[in-house]
């Protein structure tokens, strides 16, 4: 782009090469684009709330079981995903939040039937 700054008294004239501008304007109108197609993909995603809600209450679930202390390796793995769940959701990381869930559930399930497995097998 050529610019040329001429004075005239205290005025600044500036001219423009209009063979710069008109190359500029389609990466501009490309960028554009661009950004408006990355922005919506965004609201293309759906909120994971159900898994959430599956989540938690498999969680609360094992927590109600004494599974902390029955079946600890399990019942931490189930806090870790449920806590990268809430996160990843906060954050709007709708996919992400949804796979920690499915995990966290699943950890959570697991630690709850050891757990209720353990104390019936200790009252035999």
């Amino acid at each position: 782009m050529q610019n040329n700054f001429l004075r005239d008294g205290d005025i600044i004239v500036r001219t423009f090469n209009l063979n710069s501008l008109i190359r500029t304007v389609p990466s501009t109108i490309l960028v554009l684009t661009l950004c408006l197609f990355l922005g919506s993909c965004g609201l293309a995603t759906t909120r994971p709330k159900l898994e959430m809600r599956m989540a938690q209450s498999a969680f609360v679930a094992a927590k109600e079981a004494n599974a902390q202390t029955l079946a600890p390796g399990l019942y931490r793995k189930a806090e870790f995903y449920y806590l990268k769940a809430k996160s990843s959701y906060k954050r709007k990381y709708f996919n992400k939040a949804k796979q920690y869930a499915i995990l966290s559930q699943k950890f959570a399930e697991k630690a709850e039937y050891i757990s209720i497995r353990k104390k019936a097998l200790e009252n035999l």
